[in-house]
């Protein structure tokens, strides 16, 4: 035996009836509060800055990479002389 209900009804109504709580303000209130936290971040964002930060050690590490290889290919050892 197979029963089938359609229920024709909002998704306010739903919740209404299962006694749910409305939390819509308080998910509008964080989207806000992302909203807001993101663009203040974009707004600090200086690539500028951000290379600065970056590409020292970046090209550091890039050195030693290149002196280890050298290193190796000559023979020589950094484990003291």
């Amino acid at each position: 035996m197979k029963i089938k209900l359609d229920i024709d009804c909002t998704p306010e109504e739903a919740r209404k009836f299962f006694g749910l709580p409305d939390v819509e303000p308080m998910q509008q209130a964080l989207m806000k509060e992302l909203q807001d936290r993101m663009s203040e971040n974009i707004a600090n964002l200086d690539p500028e800055k951000m290379m600065k930060t970056w590409l020292p050690a970046g090209m550091q590490g890039l050195d030693q990479m290149q002196n280890m290889f050298w290193n190796a290919m000559s023979g020589k050892t950094d484990k003291g002389s």
